[in-house]
């Protein structure tokens, strides 16, 4: 069983800049590094549609995405707290009941 290489941002950041300069082209540099040419693909297409925030590394998103995770996580306790809300004025809108002091 092969296992899974992993490759740092200025590996991949080296290897673009070989196919984007003209220098070599996308299938030499497939079968010299003994990449898959869908991978190279990928990577030229991340690169090219955002270069500042591609190839984040493991454990980091690009802004949009951490925003958009904080975001949701920010909804989520707003709906709890809005529940509890609710609860709380069921209860205390109901009065006082019959037979207590």
């Amino acid at each position: 069983m092969r296992t899974r290489r992993q490759f740092s941002r200025e590996y991949k950041l080296s290897v673009l800049q070989a196919i984007l300069s003209g220098d070599k082209t996308l299938m030499q540099v497939s079968r010299e590094l003994e990449i898959g040419r869908g991978l190279l693909q990928r990577w030229k297409q991340e690169y090219l549609a955002s270069e500042s925030h591609s190839f984040p590394g493991s454990g980091h998103q690009p802004p949009a995405d951490a925003e958009k995770a904080s975001l949701l996580r920010e909804l989520r306790t707003l709906r709890q707290e809005n529940e509890i809300l609710k609860k709380a004025l069921a209860i205390f809108s109901q009065g006082p009941t019959r037979g207590t002091v």
